[in-house]
């Protein structure tokens, strides 16, 4: 009975699924096929991107051939009953039917797709971030809709998508850490994972496995890093592959080191800034009065430690694009936001880490990194980029000095640092309380925007009962860190040096300055080093330190030089760069990357 319902079910799942396809079959596809709005990869091929696509109703000349009957005469001998006198055989007219094939020329009016203007081609948009929610079928083949970082732009071929790709990390190198309660997510190893049509897919929705005869992943896909060992894993969603080699290295001793650097004491008076309730107060303000503002530089003006009212400025030298996504871009891997939480200046290039309003305190905080090359950059005209404000062409020259990285961790974003050829994020949690869990080092190709490598590393003061998590940290090349640490139950800030010698670390402390600098437990908003004087930068809203980083014997290590508070209430430092001698600030509300003047030793 059971066997006879289910084959009853099948039936009719059968039949229906034949009326579908005749429904599908007879479906106009003049008319667009909307869709969710879906963030699309792009693929190595290249294609034509057309303004429209349409189906037009036209009048064509059809030539056909059709029989047609003709009546002629012919003559033909016939013999007759009677012979003529002179014995002649008589012959008379008979008519006989001929078939004459005849070409004709009709006219009829039929269906025809047309294109509409050649605008570019899909390889301009390889590192772009791209979206749809529509597409039209023609000849049997899928075009869609396509929004270009933000703009809609028109219609292209689907294979000009990535499709059913996956794209992961191909090395992950994990600390020996016993005392990492949560391990390694496998998710942050993939940069991106397509279906047969080059949508984006959910990270939660991709099959992960591993195989290993010492390391397991669990249920929630984190793999353990408490004992040494190698595996592979492996990403998988209906034909898209790909595979990832993990290892957790031998020395559980490595990152072990000594905080014993005495603090240098400064004679700070109590100082305070504004807690983050007034700052959420104030950014609907700013939000709408930012679209009048945006058509001139701001300057702001601090006042240093000196009581000097003009001891240094920063003045706006670029205003970021409003959003890179399409409106309606609900889901954080659609979105790319203009809320900049870090920034770094590398010569000519420009990186930030965006994250979505809020999204900067939870634990595994997402969001895009976007690259710009700064050499085409006109202060005022990339704040339109989504819009249709800009001609196409002015537009798309801009669309080809920026890239967008794919979704990926950045933990609260503002440890955020570039050489030459590579970005790195140290994605870390900032309400982690100072665990003993590894910290998390990404490493991002500039040419691509795609994750090539990550490695985990620990930082421990003799043991884990004394962790050194890094909410701030700056790069100093391929292979060094400068990582700022807040020993609150001390009263100091730590300035750590990490270096790397191929996949292990090691952390030495080199200075400490005795002081929390802002007595209200204010969060620290930028960290930086300055190679041209020697010095950090420590930021906390509108406020400004600096301090001697003794490094290369310019200055003392840990000693207070200058503060500035800058008059930017109620808008706060979202980050800190900076290249050779120059210095570079971010603020929110509208977004905008502001130079440091008249800042010297």
């Amino acid at each position: 009975m059971r066997r006879f319902a289910l084959g009853m079910m099948t039936s009719a799942a059968l039949m229906a699924g034949l009326a579908s396809q005749v429904q599908a079959s007879s479906k106009d596809y003049s008319k667009s096929t909307k869709t969710d709005l879906v963030t699309k990869i792009m693929g190595n091929k290249s294609y034509q991107v057309y303004s429209s696509l349409r189906l037009e109703e036209v009048t064509k000349k059809v030539k056909t051939k059709t029989k047609e009957k003709k009546k002629y005469t012919v003559k033909k001998k016939v013999a007759v009953k009677k012979k003529s006198k002179k014995g002649k055989t008589k012959y008379k007219t008979v008519k006989q039917v001929k078939y004459k094939w005849v070409t004709k020329t009709a006219y009829k009016n039929v269906k025809k797709w047309k294109f509409g203007k050649k605008l570019t081609v899909s390889a301009d948009f390889r590192y772009a971030h791209v979206q749809s929610k529509s597409y039209k079928v023609k000849d049997g083949k899928r075009y869609y809709y396509i929004y270009v970082n933000g703009r809609p732009v028109g219609y292209v071929n689907e294979k000009a998508f990535a499709l059913s790709k996956a794209n992961v990390v191909s090395q992950v190198s994990l600390v020996n850490n016993q005392y990492d309660s949560v391990g390694f997510n496998a998710e942050d190893a993939i940069n991106y994972v397509t279906d047969q049509h080059g949508s984006l897919v959910d990270n939660d929705s991709v099959e992960i496995s591993c195989k290993s005869a010492k390391l397991n992943i669990s249920d929630t896909g984190y793999v353990s890093s408490r004992k040494a060992g190698t595996a592979v894993l492996t990403f998988k969603y209906g034909k898209a592959k790909a595979t990832s080699k993990l290892m957790v290295r031998g020395d559980a001793k490595e990152g072990i080191s000594s905080a014993g650097v005495t603090p240098v004491k400064t004679d700070l008076p109590k100082i305070e800034t504004w807690s983050a309730r007034d700052r959420a107060s104030s950014h609907k303000h700013w939000a709408t009065k930012s679209a009048r503002d945006r058509a001139s530089s701001h300057k702001y003006w601090a006042t240093n430690m000196s009581g000097n009212a003009k001891g240094a400025d920063i003045e706006t030298i670029f205003y970021h694009p409003a959003v890179l996504s399409a409106p309606g871009s609900s889901n954080l891997e659609a979105k790319v936001s203009s809320a900049v939480q870090g920034i770094d200046f590398y010569d000519n290039d420009l990186v930030t880490s965006n994250l979505d309003l809020g999204q900067a305190d939870n634990w595994e905080a997402r969001g895009h990194m976007v690259y710009y090359n700064m050499r085409k950059v006109k202060e005022y005209n990339w704040q339109l980029i989504p819009s249709k404000m800009l001609s196409f062409n002015t537009w798309l020259s801009y669309i080809k000095n920026i890239k967008v990285s794919p979704y990926m961790k950045l933990g609260h974003g503002q440890s955020v640092g570039s050489t030459k050829k590579y970005v790195y994020v140290l994605a870390n949690w900032n309400r982690s309380n100072n665990w003993s869990n590894s910290q998390e080092l990404i490493r991002v190709k500039k040419s691509t925007m795609e994750i090539d490598k990550i490695w985990t590393f620990k930082v421990w003061n003799g043991s884990a009962k004394y962790p050194r998590i890094f909410l701030n940290a700056d790069v100093i090349d391929d292979n060094t860190l400068l990582a700022l640490f807040h020993n609150a139950s001390k009263h100091r800030y730590e300035y750590w040096k990490i270096s790397r010698n191929g996949d292990s670390f090691k952390a030495k402390e080199v200075g400490a300055t005795g002081s929390d600098l802002i007595s209200n437990s204010a969060e620290v908003q930028g960290f930086v080093w300055n190679s041209a004087y020697d010095v950090y930068y420590i930021a906390f809203n509108d406020y400004l330190f600096k301090i001697g980083a003794g490094l290369d014997g310019k200055t003392d290590a840990g000693k207070l030089l200058n503060r500035y508070k800058f008059h930017t209430r109620p808008r706060e430092f979202e980050g800190l760069s900076s290249y050779k001698a120059e210095l570079y600030v971010n603020l929110n509300h509208p977004t905008e990357t502001l130079k440091v003047n008249h800042i010297t030793k």
